[in-house]
């Protein structure tokens, strides 16, 4: 029969001095059990997720960024397109580019493959209401309901919760914008370069026009709707990249903005049309 060997004097001064360098940590542990409602027993991996805090004020409408690197956004509005969509992605992916797809609802409800697809590949999706009414011009009820419809349906498809909203044509006013932000903290996103795709479809001129006014902290609008405007995506984007431009989302270019976001009669100027990185 095998007999213990008893324990050593050094071996029990040495537990001794580990158990009392732990407890005021046991303790700590066990306070901050208390302070988040747990059981003592609960195992720190449970902790519960702090939700994010939505901005607590509503700030002016973004339509660039002063920045000091040649970054700008590309966005697409009114879809997701069946046919153009598709196509669009899998050049923005062969380019290894991230745009911010401002989306109608009622095409993500038709086309929700497409929608989770834009969210997967690492873009940004917002907000362009249900229908593209004129938001300006029809009431605060059905404001709420082409934000909330389109909110729950991006939601409910992709997973993402969308933070910004694009208004249909541009066209806003302050009850529009207090609608947006106190029920979905929405940041109001405008444009600072628009090629009127829809207007003239012309592969030529779309690229032309963005060209002329990409500059950093752009924010280029265009519509992937328009067969005319995808078709003029490769080669805008491999210029703009050749120029020395990185394009990004929208929500990127914001984190690099340092205007401070002030009134558009305070900002510093932005850079001139045109400016291309050195």
């Amino acid at each position: 029969m095998s007999v213990k060997s008893p324990i050593s004097r050094r071996r029990f001064l040495r537990t001794l001095t580990l158990g009392a360098c732990l407890m005021p940590f046991s303790r700590s542990l066990g306070r901050m059990s208390n302070v988040l409602g747990l059981h003592p027993e609960t195992p720190l991996v449970d902790l519960p997720k702090v939700p994010l805090i939505p901005p607590q004020v509503m700030l002016p409408p973004f339509h660039s960024a002063i920045i000091g690197t040649p970054h700008l956004a590309l966005t697409f509005d009114d879809g997701p397109h069946p046919k153009l969509t598709p196509r669009l992605l899998d050049l923005l992916a062969d380019r290894e580019v991230k745009a911010t797809f401002f989306v109608i609802g009622e095409k993500v409800e038709a086309h929700p493959d497409i929608a989770r697809r834009i969210v997967e590949e690492g873009h940004e999706i917002a907000n362009h209401t249900w229908t593209h009414p004129v938001l300006s011009k029809i009431s605060a009820a059905r404001v709420t309901e082409e934000l909330r419809l389109t909110h729950e349906k991006v939601l409910h498809v992709t997973g993402s919760t969308m933070t910004a909203l694009r208004p249909p044509y541009g066209a806003f006013n302050g009850e529009v914008r207090k609608i947006a932000f106190d029920r979905h903290a929405y940041d109001t996103i405008m444009w600072s370069v628009d090629p009127l795709d829809w207007k003239y479809r012309n592969s030529a001129r779309v690229r032309r026009e963005l060209l002329k006014g990409a500059a950093p902290g752009a924010v280029l609008l265009s519509h992937d709707i328009h067969a005319t405007t995808v078709a003029a995506m490769p080669e805008t984007i491999d210029l703009l990249q050749t120029r020395g431009f990185h394009l990004t989302t929208v929500q990127a270019l914001q984190a690099m903005d340092k205007s401070g976001r002030l009134d558009s009669n305070q900002r510093p100027p932005a850079p001139k049309a045109g400016a291309l990185p050195s």
